[in-house]
């Protein structure tokens, strides 16, 4: 009786010692897996790490070339704003002598028709 408790004792260790096998067996499988996986998750990171940091650079280089861009801008609008400027000084001149000079042949006139209104009575 002894000797049937022990053997069966010993059977059911002897089934549990191959569940135990099965169960590491498939652990390790998992394991292999689960490091191939973190892996490919690490290799995948370094490229987007990658990427960002290109980008970021890009970005950088694009703020750089903006700013260059506002500064040019910024000085060729001040040029055309002293060019307008001088363009408008050279019209009001312009139309200041126009003007005198339309006065001034207003008043020729005016002496030429007095005169001659002034020869015919």
């Amino acid at each position: 009786m002894l000797n049937d408790d022990l053997e069966s004792r010993f059977a059911r260790l002897e089934h549990e010692v191959g569940r135990l096998r099965e169960d590491v067996a498939s652990t390790r499988a998992l394991a292999a897996l689960a490091d191939r996986d973190v892996a490919e998750f690490r290799t995948e990171m370094r490229s987007y790490r990658q990427v960002l940091n290109a980008l970021r650079e890009t970005q950088l280089e694009q703020g750089q070339q903006i700013n260059e861009l506002r500064r040019e801008i910024n000085g060729l609008r001040q040029e055309m704003h002293r060019e307008i400027n001088g363009l408008r000084q050279e019209m009001r001149e312009g139309f200041a002598l126009q003007a005198a000079g339309m006065a001034q042949i207003t008043a020729l006139l005016t002496k030429i028709l007095d005169s001659d209104h002034g020869e015919s009575e």
